[in-house]
């Protein structure tokens, strides 16, 4: 690392944290030559592959960008966006992978999303999962009937055992 005082090709670290997310390293540093301290902050790179070949560095504005078209109209605010996109990047980090499809990208949105805005999710799923027809529709939404009915009836039964344990 050079000091950016001397230009000196050496430096020691003398203190490492980690940033506010965990997805980076602050460390302080100082200049055997020159005294002098100074900070840098190490991140991982992500990498997207669009669908023309090329890479470019995971954006979360990017997401927050796509999704707020999908929230449009809907009771999302833009904590709700940035949280969303935290979560995704979160989720794509923990892969391990350094580069990642456009296209999965899209993909890994669609979980968070559902369960900020069912809505939401509907619109932003047509444009990922192709939607064609209507069906593709009513089998997303059959779908989701079917999974918010089992998760009342699975809380329906924890609420039971619970008051027959009383």
């Amino acid at each position: 690392m050079y000091c950016p005082f001397c230009r000196n090709p050496d430096s020691r670290v003398v203190d490492s944290r980690m940033a506010d997310d965990g997805s980076s390293i602050r460390r302080r540093r100082q200049c055997p030559e020159c005294g002098r301290r100074f900070t840098t902050v190490e991140t991982t790179s992500l990498s997207v592959i669009k669908r023309s070949g090329v890479g470019e560095p995971f954006s979360r504005i990017k997401v927050i960008s796509g999704v707020r078209k999908a929230c449009q109209g809907r009771p999302v605010t833009e904590d709700d966006l940035a949280m969303l996109a935290q979560e995704v990047e979160e989720n794509i980090r923990s892969s391990g992978a350094a580069e990642i499809d456009a296209h999965e990208v899209g993909l890994a949105i669609l979980g968070p999303l559902r369960k900020l805005d069912e809505v939401a999710y509907l619109r932003f799923a047509s444009v990922y999962q192709a939607f064609e027809s209507l069906e593709d529709f009513e089998s997303a939404i059959s779908l989701l009937r079917h999974e918010a009915e089992e998760a009342k009836a699975g809380t329906q039964e924890a609420t039971g055992s619970e008051k027959s344990q009383l």
